[in-house]
């Protein structure tokens, strides 16, 4: 790993470099970095040097200019204890873990929450499609690392808060943008959005093309989002509206080391003969309301309503699914003072609802195709086979929490006290009972009360200390429940929640007003973590089982820097990750480290700008990480560079925005995400070579 850190290490520095001395120019005065204020849903408009957890900021295309917000690990690149595998599998969205929680996930996010503009796009039972998820109109994105985040609901990792772009000033502004690039890149994208009074309002549309880097990786996909405010001097009000279709998204799935070796852009057989792929459908409407009063009390409240429809051929059978959600939630956050301290006090509730209508049907595709019915599939021709599952699943969760927030000593420390509970429910309603195939209906309740304490002192104006003391509760989903090991239908009663605890200390600051610190040792003990794995049938379904315990220790640092002209960033994550009590059979894994977490991870950027043009490098290495619990097989590390170039022009009130962007300038061969505790050896999900795109944005207002 050392090795690959020296190799990347001047890279970036002479870049760095180059950029700032190029052309001769004379540095301008030293650039100050603002102050940072957060405004994640439980902690609105504050400092962060006074929370007593770790927590990263970033406004991507501000630092990083010219993304082509098509996939969720373009925004979060840099930030320390975060890893985003991207699998390159349109069907399956990007692996995001923090601190390791959510590298088991087999599709969507899992073990982290995920918040868009106060709505929450996690269901309650803690998993997370971000298909739908708009990119276009992103503005800064807030994560919380740790089970600090314990309050805001079932996750055990942490906290991603999204939220929009600021509506611009004008009455009326828009921008027309579009891409194109390798693997048969086209997207284009709309938005427009002005101010008048006291309304605001934005909306966006994107229709994005790709044949992706992989064979039998095709994907057509248009998505949006509308939002409408009414602002006064003492509260808001927002209206949100998100919509996706995705009518074509193929699955290349997961290859064997010998056949990345050979070609790492094919695609499984099976997945060509099965036909698998998914088609989606999904809206999300939210509605969310602030009132301010005179002596500081602030209300807020939210309720959401969204609809998702999916058909998803696998190998193993045909998933159907119609889904509904709901929810709502409420807060009241007061400032008091008693006893002679400062209080801050705050109580709210989630609520969340979720209802499956779902199917599963034989797979009745192959290659050549079948030419007699069989049982299974009685009608030739037909993808749909025997109805395998027919059940209506539905969660619904619970979560009221308090906090107070002390100050005391002229505001110097603070002592933060917090408690949430959770109540969530599965219930599953078996409707393919037969002679051979029993009533698989049943319920189970799970719940859990986690509390926080944290301490803050602030050493002076731009530096301050922290210590918490946190935990978790991290429940199964539906579909981790109902895929039982013996096929069965129904819920599994062997299943159960896993309890994290996290001790934290770290140290965050601004030095000399152009150089921003953020660095945090951890240690977290997991109680009945949920592990994913196979049985080599071939099918490649995923099942899941408890360990027994496991102790997660690590160190983060993030940096940021303004100097002159060049603006620079990095982290760096370490992961000590064991298990400490699991049996399987006659195999005892303890003391193995847990699979699919990097040992070592370092990310860096620097960005250059010079009279409207922009230049960026940006770098990623990653160690070698376990792939099965066995410890028995690793992956190899890996070290990639991205270069963008671009700038912004005006001529008469119209912007022109042009880019020119190379990922992966070296050509790098390599496993972008890997698949744990896969059977048959099918852990690869390859990353794409060099990949060029270019584009043009032209915008009218502000």
């Amino acid at each position: 790993m050392n090795g690959l850190f020296r190799r990347i290490a001047p890279s970036l520095a002479a870049a760095t470099v180059a950029w700032g001395t190029a052309a001769g120019q004379t540095p301008p005065p030293q650039l100050t970095l603002p102050t940072v204020e957060v405004t994640v849903t439980r902690d609105a408009a504050r400092p962060a040097l006074q929370l007593p957890y770790a927590l990263s900021r970033v406004q991507p295309d501000s630092v990083r200019p010219g993304l082509r917000h098509v996939s969720f690990d373009e925004m979060l690149l840099a930030l320390p204890g975060v890893t985003v595998a991207n699998r390159n599998n349109p069907t399956q969205d990007p692996r995001i873990s923090i601190r390791g929680f959510g590298a088991r996930s087999a599709f969507g996010v899992r073990g982290v929450r995920i918040i868009r503009d106060g709505i929450p796009l996690t269901l309650p039972d803690g998993q997370t499609p971000v298909d739908y998820l708009d990119l276009e109109s992103i503005g800064r994105i807030e994560v919380i690392r740790g089970s600090a985040g314990s309050l805001y609901g079932n996750a055990a990792g942490g906290v991603v808060e999204v939220r929009s772009v600021d509506p611009p000033l004008d009455p009326v502004a828009g921008r027309v943008t579009g891409y194109g690039g390798s693997y048969g890149l086209k997207r284009w994208a709309a938005s427009a959005g002005g101010t008048s009074g006291m309304i605001r309002y934005q909306g966006d549309l994107s229709r994005t093309d790709q044949d992706g880097f992989r064979s039998y990786a095709n994907q057509q996909s248009t998505g949006g989002s509308a939002r409408a405010l009414l602002s006064g001097s003492r509260g808001e009000l927002a209206l949100t509206y998100t919509g996706f279709d995705e009518p074509t998204a193929q699955n290349p799935g997961a290859l064997t080391k010998a056949a990345m070796s050979a070609d790492p852009r094919q695609a499984d057989p099976a997945q060509i003969r099965k036909g698998a792929r998914k088609s989606v459908n999904q809206s999300q409407l939210g509605l969310t309301g602030t009132r301010r009063t005179a002596g500081g009390v602030e209300w807020t409240a939210s309720a959401n309503f969204g609809w998702r429809t999916l058909d998803n051929p696998l190998t193993f059978a045909v998933v159907a699914v119609d889904r509904t959600t709901s929810g709502g939630a409420a807060r009241v956050t007061a400032p008091a003072r008693l006893f002679g301290l400062d209080h801050r006090f705050s109580a709210g509730i989630d609520a969340q609802f979720q209802d499956d209508d779902r199917l599963n049907f034989t797979n009745c595709n192959n290659v050549p195709p079948l030419t007699q019915p069989t049982p299974t599939c009685p009608t030739v021709g037909e993808e749909r086979g025997t109805r395998t599952l027919d059940q209506r699943e539905r969660v619904s969760g619970f979560g009221p929490y308090v906090r107070d927030e002390l100050a005391f000593a002229a505001d110097r420390y603070r002592l933060t006290l917090g408690a949430r509970a959770d109540y969530v429910r599965f219930r599953v309603d078996d409707h393919l009972i037969t002679a051979t195939n029993p009533d698989d209906s049943g319920e189970r309740k799970l719940h859990a009360i986690s509390p926080l304490v944290g301490f803050v002192a602030q050493l002076n104006a731009t530096h301050s200390a922290y210590a918490n003391l946190s935990t978790s509760f991290e429940t199964p989903t539906a579909t981790e429940l109902a895929n039982k090991p013996d096929g069965s239908a129904g819920i599994n009663p062997n299943l159960d929640p896993q309890y994290a605890t996290t001790g934290e200390v770290g140290f965050k600051g601004v030095v000399s007003r152009r150089v921003r610190y953020d660095a945090a040792i951890f240690t977290t003990r997991v109680n009945d973590e949920l592990v994913a794995f196979e049985v080599p049938d071939g099918s490649g379904r995923r099942y899941y089982r408890n360990a027994g315990s496991t102790r997660r220790r690590g160190g983060e640092l993030g940096l940021n820097a303004s100097l002159g002209m060049t603006t620079v960033g990095a982290s760096y994550s370490y992961s000590d990750f064991n298990f400490r009590d699991y049996v399987v059979g006659t195999s005892d894994y303890g003391g193995n480290r847990i699979p699919g977490v990097p040992i070592q991870q370092l990310q860096g950027y620097a960005t250059y700008n010079w009279h409207g043009w922009f230049a960026t490098v940006e770098g990623q290495t990653q160690g070698g990480m376990y792939m099965d619990d066995a410890n028995s097989l690793r992956s190899s590390s890996w070290e990639i560079m991205n270069t963008r170039v671009g700038g912004r022009f005006v001529w008469g009130g119209v912007a022109l925005a042009p880019v020119f962007a190379v990922s992966n300038l070296f050509d790098r061969t390599y496993a972008g995400s890997i698949v744990v505790n896969a059977a048959a050896g099918r852990y690869f999900e390859p990353a794409p070579g060099r990949t060029i795109y270019g584009g043009m944005s032209v915008s009218a207002g502000r």
